[in-house]
């Protein structure tokens, strides 16, 4: 029998439309990585590339390949997805797909096209920076976007990555390509559709619910198969014409649940449905998942409860794996999850600006058991609301979300990512505010409704922040009721302290900047751009006052740092300084707060940034220190408004009570530790509790609290607190010292050992790779062994280099 799947995917020729360049291109792949690596654009990363390959997003591109089909007869569809983004597919020179949205998944019918033998198969891209200039002139009133974020203007037109158009951490250079599926497929009889899946928990035992949707041309018989985990059933159905639906249901009598990581195990049933000549597979995680909204004296709870139990979501936001989608990979993807997981976060937010993340991003998800709060793909603009554009919007919707919707993962959907702010930020809807206003409520009514059809048991939240359904306030600021995004300290230059001036509910954005290390500054900045008011350097920073606000910061808590590379560590202390400071106090306010998820995870390309990840995964100062301050039994110290004491809380995310004892101790600036007193405390599940207040004024002058805990859960840790500025200690040397030996396959293990006091211990090699710890404290005397493994085999062996306070700021 013929094939009746013939995969599209592999090397095809790329020119631009007036065939000036050539080039192979990989399917999937995009435009500029094809260019690159064919020498016909320089690397967009490096340097200021940037500036040189604007033109290539301003052309139309073309890309073509030939296929061979044996027996043309029947009927034949395209399935392509991950279409970036306006484009026409021909087949031996006929049309066969106008399409314009990244999103959506297109199955047209190409049976007419086909030719025995060889056939050609072509895409033409038009330029987004056209055809947005283009729809934007059709609006029946301007539709504003933000130009800070978006220097490409006008990508609020098109259903793509809004960050393809920059933002103030992204690369602005509008790729295009295709980053999904492209294949040939004989309709024989029928197809998949969508699998889509519901739970009913009663009684310890669940019921899921599989829906499977049929396309077929005219009647037919189908046998389909339905498989859990070795369970299987055979049902032959008959289809109508169109789609038919079929349902099945599983009993499970002892269910094992799916839970968050650090929450319970993540167990996962395997799913099929197959029909002949295509097999369907899931994932299945058997869970229940609430969002408690409910009233208080406060305002109104915002918290997450999985299987009866709540839950305090630790995480950061998750953007784009990279600004070229050539440059991604499930693997890269992986190691930047588990990084995630390893530093004792349970959530991620997909943040609205970049991708609904393939299938595989999802799994790995359901397997690390990090909860996903996935926006839909809008993000500080405003957007149009035509007729064209909702329905466009409703397809998109229902396919992503019958995509998606049997994820355990996935906790929670929300309509956008600032939008209802945005309305404030442009002199059109100021002006006019109930125009927009309208046409804003249009958009998301829109996208509930289609996700409400697609998904009725699905938990929907109409915008990140919001402080309620239909409640258009200003959730930047008030700290009553639902989500907050709190950027007072990073955009309105307020201490670090102020993070204690809100009592958010559940904070999904807060952020401040560092640079990005510096072994990848050193891959896109020559040694004479390293200064950051270079140009190089000011070009990789794309948020407007950055580097000002980073500097600045420095003046206000350190002393300057002694030269670039010192700056480039100190920045990184302040951001994990900034967002401890905030963590450790709404934290300490559970059950009011029941989440934080900080801005942001990862980044696109190198660039000095909110992440706590380098590009390329490289873990920063921030991202070490998350690891300790989101540990489910954390402890932290907390100074009152006026300053006079100093609360130690303890936190208990575990669903078991603790006993935990906590020595707390003193040490002179020149390392001498003292101790101060022991104290045993103990929390409740799932609590936060004072485990003891001190007087600030018994300190000894110049004296930094230092504390350790254990607990009987076997957690522990360690940490500091400096009751002042860091500037306004007169540090001695630290007298580092770091030796280095093999610990087998490929590591090295390192003895850092300190004669003083050293403040945010910091080793960095030349080489990629991960520390066992990092960014660490020592007093007078005191050591500490830690392993560095290589990310990849080399022959010569890395170069490491120590950071501490004391040297960042000294001339020694």
């Amino acid at each position: 029998m013929p094939s009746s799947n013939l995969d599209l995917s592999g090397v095809w020729s790329l020119a631009s439309a007036d065939a000036v360049h050539r080039a192979d291109m990989p399917l999937p792949g995009d435009v500029h990585t094809a260019l690159k690596v064919a020498g016909l654009i320089p690397d967009p990363y490096e340097g200021r590339n940037e500036e040189q390959v604007q033109w290539v997003a301003e052309r139309d591109w073309v890309v073509e390949r030939q296929f061979v089909v044996d027996d043309p007869d029947g009927r034949w569809y395209l399935d392509i997805t991950y279409l970036d983004t306006v484009a026409i597919v021909f087949i031996n020179d006929v049309p066969v797909l106008s399409a314009d949205n990244c999103f959506r998944r297109f199955r047209p019918d190409v049976s007419a096209a086909l030719q025995t033998g060889e056939n050609t198969i072509r895409i033409h891209f038009h330029s987004s920076i056209a055809a947005g200039a283009e729809r934007q002139a059709r609006q029946p009133f301007y539709v504003p976007y933000h130009p800070g974020n978006s220097p490409i203007p006008n990508g609020n037109m098109l259903r793509k990555p809004q960050c393809h158009f920059g933002w103030d951490w992204n690369i602005a250079i509008a790729p295009l390509g295709l980053y999904g599926e492209i294949a040939l497929k004989r309709l024989d009889p029928a197809r998949i559709e969508h699998v889509v899946t519901s739970q009913r928990h009663v009684d310890g035992r669940v019921e899921l619910h599989v829906a499977l949707t049929l396309y077929a041309e005219e009647p037919t018989i189908v046998p389909v198969h339905f498989d859990l985990d070795g369970d299987r059933i055979r049902l032959d159905c008959g289809v109508a014409a169109g789609e038919t639906k079929v349902h099945h249901v599983f009993e499970i009598d002892e269910p094992r649940l799916w839970w968050p990581a650090g929450s319970g195990d993540q167990h996962l049933y395997r799913l099929t449905v197959d029909i002949p000549g295509e097999t369907v597979a899931r994932q299945i995680g058997l869970r229940t998942v609430e969002l408690l909204t409910d009233p208080d004296e406060a305002g109104s709870r915002f918290a997450f409860r999985i299987n009866g139990r709540e839950i305090f979501c630790r995480g950061a936001n998750w953007i784009p794996a990279d600004a070229l989608f050539s440059l991604t990979s499930p693997e890269k993807t992986q190691d930047l999850l588990q990084s995630a997981v390893d530093a004792n976060m349970n959530m991620i937010r997909v943040w609205g600006g970049g991708f609904y993340e393939a299938d595989w991003f999802y799994d790995l998800c359901d397997r690390l058991g990090l909860m996903v709060w996935q926006d839909f793909q809008f993000a500080c603009n405003l957007y149009p609301s035509t007729p064209d554009f909702l329905d466009d919007v409703a397809e998109e919707v229902d396919y992503q979300v019958r995509r998606l919707i049997t994820h355990p993962s996935i906790v929670l959907w929300c309509g956008d990512n600032e939008l209802v702010g945005a309305l404030t930020w442009f002199k059109e809807s100021i002006g006019n505010r109930d125009r927009y206003l309208v046409s804003y409520d249009r958009l998301n009514r829109t996208i509930e409704q289609a996700l409400r059809k697609a998904a009725p048991d699905a938990i929907w939240w109409p915008s990140s922040p919001a402080s309620g359904y239909l409640d258009y306030g200003d959730a930047w600021h008030a700290d009553g009721s639902g989500d907050m995004h709190y950027w007072s300290v990073w955009h309105e230059n307020r201490s670090f302290d102020n993070y204690r001036s809100v009592r958010p509910r559940f904070c999904s954005e807060f952020g401040f900047q560092s640079y990005t290390s510096l072994p990848v500054i050193q891959t896109y900045a020559d040694p004479k751009d390293l200064n950051i008011a270079s140009p190089v350097m000011e070009h990789h920073q794309k948020n407007a006052g950055g580097n000002e606000r980073i500097a600045a910061t420095m003046f206000r808590y350190f002393r300057f740092p002694k030269d670039f590379a010192n700056f480039v560590y100190l920045s990184q202390v302040q951001q994990a300084l900034a967002i401890r400071t905030a963590v450790d106090y709404w934290r300490s306010l559970k059950p009011h707060c029941m989440g934080t998820l900080y801005w942001q995870l990862n980044d696109t390309w190198p660039v000095a940034s909110w992440s706590s990840l380098d590009y390329g995964g490289g873990w920063k100062v921030l991202h070490y220190v998350a690891r300790r301050f989101f540990q489910p039994v954390a402890v932290a110290a907390i100074p009152s408004e006026d300053g006079a004491e100093i609360r130690i809380s303890l936190v208990n995310d575990t669903r078991d009570a603790v006993n935990v004892t906590i020595n707390l101790s003193t040490a002179s600036l020149d390392g001498i530790r003292t101790p101060l007193k022991s104290v045993d405390a103990f929390s409740s599940p799932d609590a936060a509790v004072t485990a003891v207040t001190l007087s600030a004024a018994d300190l000894p002058p110049d004296a930094i609290l230092f504390w350790s805990f254990t607990a009987t859960n076997g957690m522990g840790g360690e940490g500091h607190y400096v009751h002042g500025t860091y500037k306004a200690l007169d540090l001695t040397p630290s007298g580092l010292e770091v030796s280095v030996s093999p610990a087998g396959d490929g590591a090295i293990d390192l003895l850092v050992q300190a004669s003083g006091l050293a403040l945010f211990v910091m080793v960095e090699s030349d080489t990629p790779g991960r520390y066992s710890d990092n960014a660490f404290d020592l007093t007078a005397g005191e050591s500490r062994r830690i392993t560095f493994t290589p990310s990849a085999p080399s022959a010569a062996g890395p170069v490491f280099r120590i950071y501490d306070l004391y040297s960042c700021q000294s001339a020694d």
